[in-house]
């Protein structure tokens, strides 16, 4: 079987920055297994495979190097990137998937794509795991949590660019990945993403954690639309705007290798 494929940087217009993700539009879904083996070879942060159900409306599915994730952002943004490419008529997508229901897409004027995610505000943890406090380097001044991780707010950007995790120990978090944030002078926000126990180290760039920063930080900023920036080595910039129960999380995206694999 031969089956198309892309890889895509996400959250930046420069290749060899933000965030890698492979892209595979199939007829129908593969065995999980023949998709998490496709996954583990390619070996960058996601691998997103899509299947159209109707219209502009697709399926999509996410696999890490390590196991199938429910929720991911920038492998959704190099899909409809890839879709919107390949079809220069098309203004909108529809992506579906089980734990975060009905993604939206636009493609903008400015070259971003913009996503609507849900909103997953974190909300505060009173009594944080030891594993989580023991795992870093920096403490936290608060430590909240959502669905997908723990969040600990630092006091400054130098402090989230320099923060050292204790990887063994923030895996023992599982299923919960950790996000280190604070607030910015030059942005709104900066993060940075661990996530060991599902996928890798650090993330280069996270859609899907700004589905809970974003409204995090729009409470204590006080107001709704937010620039971001992620501040891994390869470094990403998200713009954000929350609008009731939905988070609008919007990038842009460059090809970086389009071929066939064979299976």
């Amino acid at each position: 079987m031969k089956l198309n494929i892309w890889q895509v940087d996400a959250f930046t217009n420069t290749v060899f920055s933000g965030n890698y993700a492979a892209v595979i539009i199939l007829d129908a879904w593969l065995p999980a297994q023949a998709m998490q083996n496709i996954a583990s070879e390619n070996n960058v942060s996601e691998t997103a495979f899509l299947v159209k159900t109707a219209g502009a409306t697709y399926a999509i599915r996410w696999f890490s190097p390590l196991k199938e994730i429910d929720f991911c952002g920038h492998a959704t943004l190099a899909a409809a990137f890839v879709l919107f490419r390949n079809n220069r008529a098309l203004a909108r997508l529809t992506f579906t998937a089980p734990a975060v229901g009905s993604l939206g897409l636009e493609r903008q004027a400015d070259d971003f794509i913009e996503m609507a995610f849900p909103n997953r505000l974190p909300t505060l943890v009173e009594s944080p795991p030891a594993a989580l406090l023991d795992g870093m380097s920096v403490k936290p001044v608060a430590i909240l949590k959502n669905t997908q991780a723990y969040f600990a707010v630092l006091a400054s950007r130098a402090e989230v660019e320099t923060a050292v995790v204790d990887l063994v120990k923030i895996a023992s978090l599982a299923p919960l990945d950790l996000v280190v944030t604070a607030a910015d002078d030059e942005v709104d926000f900066v993060s940075r993403y661990f996530w060991p126990a599902n996928g890798g180290d650090e993330d280069p760039v996270t859609g899907s954690a700004h589905a809970g920063l974003a409204p995090y930080w729009a409470q204590q900023l006080g107001r709704t639309e937010l620039q971001a920036r992620q501040v891994s080595t390869r470094g990403g910039e998200l713009k954000c705007r929350v609008v009731g129960d939905k988070v609008y999380v919007a990038g842009q995206a460059v090809l970086y290798l389009q071929g066939v694999i064979y299976i």
